[in-house]
Formats: structure tokens, sequence, C-alpha cells
């Protein structure tokens, strides 16, 4: 009964999709952070110009109406 009940275990795969895609997400997130510090921060400077532009726009839009 023990061995059966540790084949079992041993070939059961539930769950292995979840930790991969764990896996995927660890490494795209460490992707950014080495994105964002390696910029010495030209890609914050343009993401926040970016915002800036949009809330820019918005505010010129209501105003306008």
């Amino acid at each position: 009964m023990l061995i059966c009940l540790t084949k079992t275990f041993l070939q059961d795969e539930s769950g292995q999709g979840i930790t991969e895609y764990g896996a995927v997400l660890g490494f795209v997130a460490a992707l950014i952070g080495v994105a964002f510090m390696s910029g010495q921060g030209t890609l914050l400077n343009s993401i926040k110009g970016c915002f800036s532009a949009a809330a820019s726009n918005m505010t010129s839009l209501t105003s306008a109406s």
C-alpha cells in the first residue's frame, strides 16, 4: 500500500503548471527590475513624462468641455 501511494504521489503532476507560471512571472519581474536599475533614471523619467502628458491631455479635455 505504501509503495502504491508513493508511486501515485510521484506521478501526480497537478500544480506543476502554476509553479511554472510563477517561475516565469518571477523571471519577468527580475528583468523589469534590472531594466529600471540599469537605465540610471532615464527609463523612469520617460515613464513619468508619458503619464504627465496623459494627465495634461485629460486636464485640457476636461477644461475644454
